[in-house]
């Protein structure tokens, strides 16, 4: 469990960097209809940018991640909350008149469902000609999968994530960061909607963006493609250049269990890790160094270092994927030795600052304590409990937002602009 002082710590940071009421996306309304964490993942950004952001919810229990506790409030941040039930005409009505001043709508419902209940795309269109409709979906709007239900997992599996992450000769590991809900849908789609608004003010038309997870995580592989196209084949799982085929690229554990992340994938950095490590090098290592070794010039009888140019032989080593994934074991398994002979935080004290590119694995609560984040102001308080703040500065200033509402919060307040004949009685 986290120390109470140590929480408390944690939620001052955001007094090192000025917080303010982000005016970015002020003016511009969202709709969001959707559910659980992708779309609300999505609107959170850009509530966080300034957008109003109306979360649309059914009366009888609203938005299903409630019931989840702390994520529902993490996700849903400077929200508001508004019951309509749209199955019935008169709530029908109360949301179009929302969808006629709104810049945006987004739901995640499976294809057609949005049309069973009267509120398709071409319905909402036909009020208000400006509107942005994004469709955030597992598959997309079209294909033989469109109608699949699934989850993260299923699109990182279909999408070809899956099968790359693991160790050499084990199975298919299963990602903690859910990279298809949060990366290739939310971030994804919140890219689609921001330029489909610019669009729609320059044009005056608004636009239907199909997001679909599967193809955002698919989309974030060219390293992987690229191996494809270069060898003709995706390497095996944990034997890629960037997946534990390197030594100079891989994941250490320490003698107390807990790990280095080694990062000196260039030959100059890992040329700094070796000067650094030194004598403490294993044989295989110490013969990459400059000036171990001696031999006769062919100029003169002068004697030149063997290895007077490591970088070149490093990237003889690390250029070539096929050799190196042959010829690199014996230095990995050096390095793993060297690595277990001391403590993780005190290899990182040596190595923090020789530009080595190596760092600490830590786990969140060390995160919250950590003085990057610290300076970064990345950590809010809300509600006396640490929230992420948004991941960008904008002229030094970071936006802040509100607390998540419960449910039905502003419904008299949002429907109370409504025409007076047609306000919620």
């Amino acid at each position: 469990m986290q120390r109470a002082e140590d929480l408390e710590e944690s939620l001052n940071v955001t007094e090192k960097t000025k917080s303010t009421s982000n005016p970015l996306l002020a003016g511009i309304r969202v709709l969001d209809l959707s559910r659980l964490l992708p779309g609300p993942f999505c609107t959170l950004y850009l509530a966080q940018m300034g957008a109003e952001i109306i979360k649309i919810e059914e009366p009888q229990g609203g938005d299903y991640a409630r019931g989840m506790g702390e994520m529902f409030n993490l996700v849903n941040r400077g929200k508001k909350s508004v019951t309509l039930d749209l199955r019935t005409a008169e709530d029908r009505e109360h949301f179009f008149q929302l969808v006629d001043t709104a810049d945006v709508v987004l739901e995640s419902f499976r294809p057609g469902v949005m049309d069973k209940l009267g509120c398709g795309y071409e319905v909402l269109r036909a009020r208000n000609p400006k509107l942005v409709y994004a469709a955030l979906t597992g598959y997309g709007q079209t294909g033989p999968y469109k109608d699949w239900a699934g989850h993260d997992m299923n699109y990182l599996a279909l999408s070809g994530v899956l099968d790359q992450i693991g160790t050499a000769g084990g199975p298919p590991a299963q990602s903690n960061l859910q990279i298809a809900d949060l990366a290739g849908g939310a971030l994804t789609c919140t890219v689609g909607i921001l330029a489909a608004v610019i669009g729609a003010r320059a044009s005056g038309q608004g636009t239907f963006v199909d997001s679909s997870m599967m193809d955002g995580a698919l989309a974030m592989q060219p390293i992987a493609l690229a191996t494809l196209r270069q060898e003709g084949a995706v390497p095996r799982r944990g034997t890629g250049m960037l997946t534990g085929a390197l030594p100079n690229y891989n994941l250490y554990r320490c003698r107390d269990g807990k790990y280095l992340a080694v990062g000196a994938l260039e030959p100059k950095f890992f040329m700094k890790l070796l000067t650094v490590l030194g004598d403490e090098l294993p044989a295989p290592l110490r013969a990459l160094l400059p000036g171990r070794k001696k031999e006769q010039g062919s100029e003169g009888g002068k004697t030149r270092s063997a290895n007077n140019d490591p970088f070149g032989k490093l990237d003889k080593l690390f250029g070539d994927p096929k050799r190196a994934r042959k010829v690199t074991a014996p230095i990995r398994l050096a390095l793993a030795g060297l690595f277990l002979t001391r403590t993780r935080d005190s290899w990182a004290a040596l190595l923090q600052d020789r530009d080595a590119c190596v760092t600490p694995i830590l786990n969140l609560q060390e995160v919250l304590q950590n003085e990057q984040v610290h300076a970064r102001g990345m950590i809010e308080d809300d509600g006396g409990k640490p929230s992420f703040a948004l991941p960008l500065l904008f002229s030094g200033q970071r936006p802040k937002v509100g607390p998540a509402p419960k449910l039905g919060a502003d419904t008299e307040e949002v429907l109370a602009r409504l025409t007076p004949k047609k306000r919620r009685a």
